[in-house]
């Protein structure tokens, strides 16, 4: 199963039915596992305790109805119908909602932001704003806490689906196993339960770092079977038991249901609920398929075979009242076919739990890259399959908690209950970034954002009210663990922003590092220095620190920023910005790497050679378009446009390129991106670095070197051909990395929550967690750590 050309999938081209059919049947391994198997502990968990099973039938009827229902408005007109619409670049998820947002207003709170950046041909506004601004968004852009608020907000999703991440496997496999209490006595159905569920965890969390395509292709056959299996069984069942019972679809059962069984019934709203666990990764997931495929396959197999199973389980019950204390998944089985459908909900329980495992990672992974969870070490099991990572630290620590959870609470209830709370949240979460996806992206009015929020925002809030009642059986699980992650998300996310703003406020002027020389003591050696830092211009302290200690650096010099832009990817072709710090003798040049939120992060090997080849093609470019040599057409029509001696930073990708060239003669607040053969990418002449720290725009001087004109070609041909050398005889001799490494104190008189979070919670979290040596995966021989204290 290759999901590695998902990504080439755009729903706005006729797809072929052929494609279009296999694109569906390869989602339901993927997207379909953990939706697929809620038949399994549904009406276990909604008649665990708070109603009972009467003759009358009232309650099965009233409990089918509220899951019909809810399965049709919530993943099927919800999800399948509006969410979905609302990918970036055809990806889905939390962060795929808050990108959206952050491109059209300004609401953002990541650091080093650069107009450049708009420039991506991935950046695009599929709906550009109109030049009357929507009130909503002028509010919004106006209150600098409403976007901590959603930040806040999209945190605690993320949470929440780590706590699914955590919950589902646990749940699943726990109720798919405890079919063998029909098989057992209850003594031995005791001791063999529990053990069975933990081992199969534990085989499935080992099994992680293998990485799910060397089994993927099991996937889709095994829900296939497990969906046919359970669609069977409900037709036999309303045929067998009940075929009136398709009369209880009518809403008029719900209302029958509620007023007999009153608060009971209201709070076994939180068991009904995980009829649509798993809806979400319809939308998460949408990046590896096509919006059309995952709607042929919910709609014309999915939902109605979750119908059918739930809607024969229930014919069964109506039927049988001498089962109340044992309503569950496997007494609707005919006893011959027990054994064989235990296996294979075993198996599709272990495919839901896959699915969401691997889904875990991944937000965490875009968490780290926009800078709100600590470093953690990804590791890209696949290398044609897109997105396929494993995160060794959170995978074992999911494996002890799951292995927790299933020892500690042993029944479906309490379980049910943690994990709808969780996927609730996550629901709500998803429903109002939606709402304002409806407002500031799509340019609808207000009132239809409002109706969409009202509409499914009162549906979720009903059933999350219930699963709040079940606070002590269970429900403060999700709670505590969303209160402990969140806390260390917001920790680290405050104290990266004012690290940023600390080096922003202390970075050295550029007239500072030109002067630096041999009649300063200040030796160049062999070699290439890459010196990381947050910053996009300027010289940043932790270099200052260096020379200082160490009156020496390398004869080529790279300021490499490495940072986040709030789109899925960004294409390798427009990844680079190079430019020259200082005049061409000084060999010191400025390189951004951007990546967005889903993008692969290179390998220091291809890191480093594509880096030396990009400033070769950046060298060269510069050498020939300042001399008149190799000029493009579409050049030329830039140049009408902008003035010739303002550009500071070129686009540097794999295809040709030509410009003009520049260099920074004093601090750069204002970086220039220019086209290089790329006719996505226009020229900005300006950069807002950071709203917060005060200073929104700075503008500054760029010249040309007055000698370049007096050189004869000769001449320029051969510099050109001394800053190669230069370059490649310092690729030779080898390449330091120069990081920071970084403790952080609060300055004097700062709050005690403030000297708590920086103090203690970040720096703790600094030291046990991966260094940015290991994130930027560094080999030790070449690194270089400068010590830097920040105080905040």
């Amino acid at each position: 199963m290759d999901l590695g050309h998902g990504k080439c999938w755009d729903t706005s081209k006729k797809d072929s039915w052929k494609t279009l059919l296999l694109l569906a049947y390869q989602s339901l391994g993927v997207v379909y596992g953990d939706l697929s198997t809620s038949p399994l502990y549904v009406y276990k968990s909604t008649f665990a305790e708070d109603i009972q099973h009467s003759d009358t039938n009232e309650e099965i009827f009233g409990v089918l109805s509220f899951v019909f229902w809810t399965l049709t408005l919530v993943p099927l007109f919800k999800y399948v119908f509006v969410v979905l619409r609302a990918d970036d670049n055809g990806e889905g998820g939390t962060f795929a909602l808050y990108s959206l947002i952050c491109r059209h207003a300004k609401v953002s709170l990541l650091p080093n932001r650069q107009v450049a950046d708009e420039s991506l041909s991935t950046y695009k506004l599929e709906n550009p704003p109109e030049k009357d601004s929507s009130r909503v968004k002028m509010y919004l852009e106006k209150h600098k806490a409403l976007h901590t608020a959603l930040l806040i907000l999209v945190l605690l999703g993320t949470c929440m689906v780590i706590g699914d991440g955590l919950l589902t496997p646990a749940i699943s496999v726990f109720t798919a196993v405890s079919g063998l209490e029909l098989s057992m006595s209850s003594n031995h159905h005791q001791y063999a339960v529990v053990p069975i569920t933990c081992f199969i965890l534990v085989c499935l969390f080992t099994l992680q770092h293998y990485g799910t395509h060397r089994v993927g292709f099991l996937f889709a056959p095994v829900v296939l079977a497990w969906l046919l299996c359970i669609s069977a069984l409900g037709l036999y069942n309303i045929i067998h038991w009940n075929p009136h019972v398709y009369q209880a679809l009518s809403p008029y059962y719900m209302f029958k249901f509620m007023k007999k069984t009153k608060k009971g019934g209201w709070m076994s709203l939180g068991g009904i609920l995980l009829c649509i666990t798993g809806s979400e990764a319809m939308f998460a997931d949408l990046g590896h398929f096509s919006y059309t495929a995952i709607q042929i396959a919910f709609t014309f197999l999915v939902y109605p075979a979750l119908i059918l199973a739930y809607m024969g389980q229930a014919a069964y019950l109506s039927q049988h009242h001498d089962n109340t204390n044992h309503i569950g998944f496997y007494i609707s089985v005919p006893g011959k076919l027990r054994i064989p459908v235990l296996i294979i909900a075993i198996l599709a329980s272990v495919v839901g739990s896959q699915a969401i495992i691997s889904g875990t990672f991944s937000i965490i992974n875009q968490s780290q890259s926009l800078g709100c969870f600590p470093r953690v070490k990804v590791v890209h099991t696949s290398d044609k399959i897109h997105g396929q990572i494993y995160i060794p630290e959170i995978n074992w620590m999911l494996m002890i908690l799951c292995i927790a959870v299933t020892i500690g609470f042993r029944d479906t209830k309490h379980m049910g209950n943690a994990s709808g709370l969780a996927v609730m949240t996550v629901m709500l979460v998803t429903t109002c970034l939606t709402s304002l996806v409806i407002i500031l992206c799509w340019h609808k009015p207000p009132i239809l954002a409002l109706s969409f929020l009202l509409f499914f925002g009162s549906i979720e809030l009903l059933y999350f009210s219930a699963s709040l009642t079940k606070f002590t059986e269970g429900a403060w699980l999700p709670i505590l663990l969303a209160l402990i992650l969140m806390t260390i998300m917001f920790v680290w996310h405050y104290a990266t922003i004012k690290k940023y703003e600390f080096d922003l406020h202390n970075k050295v002027s550029l007239e500072w590092l030109l002067a630096l020389g041999p009649s300063l003591g200040i030796a160049r050696v062999p070699g290439i220095g890459l010196v990381f830092t947050d910053l996009t211009s300027g010289i940043p302290a932790n270099f200052s620190r260096f020379v200082t200690n160490l009156p020496a650096f390398h004869r080529v010099l790279v300021f490499v920023c490495v940072k986040s832009v709030p789109v899925p990817f960004v294409p390798p072709a427009e990844r680079y910005l190079v430019g020259r710090v200082g005049p061409p003798g000084h060999r010191s040049y400025r390189c951004i790497v951007r990546y967005g939120y889903r993008d692969v992060h290179q390998d220091v090997d291809s890191f480093e050679s594509e880096l030396i080849a990009r400033l070769a093609d950046f060298i060269n470019y510069d050498w020939h378009r300042s001399h008149g040599t190799n000029s493009f057409p579409e050049d030329d029509a830039s140049q009408s446009n902008e003035s010739s001696n303002e550009y500071s930073l070129a686009v540097i990708g794999t295809v040709a390129f030509s410009g003009i060239p520049a260099y920074e003669i004093e601090e750069s607040v204002q970086l220039a991106s220019i086209s290089g053969g790329f006719s996505t990418v226009e020229s900005v002449t300006d950069v807002i670095e950071m709203e917060p720290v005060g200073v929104v725009e700075r503008r500054v001087r760029f010249a040309i070197d007055d000698e370049s004109g007096s050189h004869s070609p000769a001449d320029m041909h051969l510099q050109l051909q001394e800053e190669l050398e230069d370059l490649l005889s310092g690729q030779q001799a080898g390449t330091a990395f120069i990081l920071g490494h970084s403790h952080v104190k609060a300055k004097q008189g700062s709050s005690l929550l403030k000297r708590l979070a920086l103090n203690f919670g970040y720096n703790f979290l600094r030291r046990n967690c991966r260094g940015p040596d290991v994130a930027l995966k560094v080999p030790p021989v070449s690194l270089l750590e400068v010590g830097m204290v920040y105080v905040m």
